[in-house]
């Protein structure tokens, strides 16, 4: 399966340009990332040889295992008859003992392969950035239960695009699973499997679509909190995982597309105690019915309320706790991974200043990753564990690029 990616009017596409930079990869400096010592990947290639991600600061190490998830109450009209919707997933928790497990990457090989050739890179071998995470370490149990984040990506994206604020959330305490929204990511199945996004209408690429993945997901993660597995090849867990989850405190956030997904999934959904939009447009079909009286936060760039009317509807639903921020400078990808990546590709290729502002806007990048650690985990302390801080309350000194609107 091939897929053409867009070109904007500017050339290269921002998927182009990191792909470049991935493929390059030895070329790549080292990202001044500080952190606790169990944070630091270094062991499976030399420092330089990467593009690296900023460590979380949480007090815990990371864990991860990818799931591979069946719908079957979702035919799968794509795929043909007999199949059913396919989802992969991947819960990051925080994890009790790291030393002895591999280091995740930014991306599964076979997944970010194709995404190089997607934008003309595949003869070059990947070297993607490595994560915090280390695969298949046993989860740190405590006498609670891990409240749960589910994580929605945006259109042509994957499930990793975000890393930067998934493994903060676990690393401080949470079981953050992201979803991989078929035909409109790049995944690789556990046979080999390779998918990436599909140019076709008719495929099941909605917010709505999205939504419904998410909703499933959210069973699942009742399974394991019941001790049972949803993978369906029954691959061996981390330990602990099982009953480990909190079925009672979920929430779920999401970028772009998948920040309308977050918010038609809790629309139609209780189990979602808390939801965040990072940037969504709101663009919901069919359009937004009826009021959402559980809290809800939008992290706004492009799509404000002053400049896109879905958006300034779907505020004048929420009949609950809510909250409106916007860090000025930002633009749509400011929330995310490209604000610690993109700058490392700009020295790679010697850009000016100017030509790494079109890309990822004016927001001082350090600032922006701050921003993406500290609100969304403040957010979640507060709604899914009741720990109330002073983050929300007002603009905070400690980022005074974020704006809160009225």
């Amino acid at each position: 399966m091939t897929t053409t990616p867009f070109i904007s009017r500017k050339g290269m596409t921002r998927r182009s340009m990191l792909g470049a930079a991935l493929a390059a990869g030895a070329a790549v400096p080292l990202a001044a990332a500080a952190g606790p010592a169990w944070a630091d990947p270094a062991p499976a290639a030399p420092a330089a040889a990467r593009l690296m991600l900023p460590a979380p600061t949480g007090p815990h190490p990371v864990g991860t295992v990818q799931l591979h998830l069946v719908d079957r109450s979702r035919p799968d009209d794509i795929a043909g008859p007999g199949h059913f919707r396919e989802l992969m997933a991947t819960v990051w928790y925080p994890a009790r003992d790291v030393q002895r497990y591999p280091v995740a990457p930014w991306m599964p090989a076979g997944a970010l392969q194709a995404f190089l050739a997607d934008v003309g890179f595949s003869d070059l071998a990947p070297l993607g950035p490595l994560t915090a995470a280390h695969v298949g370490a046993p989860v740190r149990r405590t006498g609670q239960r891990l409240p749960v984040v589910l994580f929605s990506h945006g259109a042509h994206s994957h499930q990793g695009d975000h890393t930067v604020m998934v493994q903060e959330l676990a690393s401080h305490g949470y079981a953050a699973v992201t979803v991989a929204h078929q035909y409109d990511t790049y995944t690789e199945f556990p046979d080999g499997r390779v998918a990436v996004p599909l140019h076709d209408r008719q495929a099941p690429t909605l917010p709505g679509d999205f939504a419904a993945d998410l909703r499933f997901v959210l069973d699942c993660v009742e399974q394991l909190a019941a001790g049972c597995n949803p993978d369906v090849d029954r691959k061996e867990l981390p330990a602990g995982l099982l009953g480990s989850l909190d079925p009672r405190r979920m929430g779920a956030f999401g970028w772009s597309k998948g920040g309308t997904a977050t918010a038609c999934a809790m629309l139609a959904d209780e189990r979602i105690r808390a939801g965040l939009s990072l940037d969504g447009p709101m663009q919901m079909n069919p359009p937004l019915a009826g009021d959402l009286d559980r809290p809800f936060m939008m992290m706004s760039a492009v799509f404000t309320r002053a400049t896109d009317p879905e958006a300034a509807a779907f505020w004048s639903h929420l009949r609950g706790w809510r909250l409106n921020i916007q860090a000025q400078g930002a633009v749509h990808v400011s929330y995310g991974d490209n604000e610690a990546l993109f700058p490392q590709v700009a020295k790679l290729y010697g850009w000016s200043g100017q030509q790494l502002q079109d890309v990822i806007g004016t927001l001082d990048p350090d600032q922006a990753v701050k921003i993406q650690q500290a609100y969304p985990l403040a957010f979640f302390d507060e709604h899914l564990r009741h720990r109330r801080g002073h983050l929300l309350d007002g603009p905070s000194p400690a980022f005074p690029a974020v704006t809160f609107l009225p």
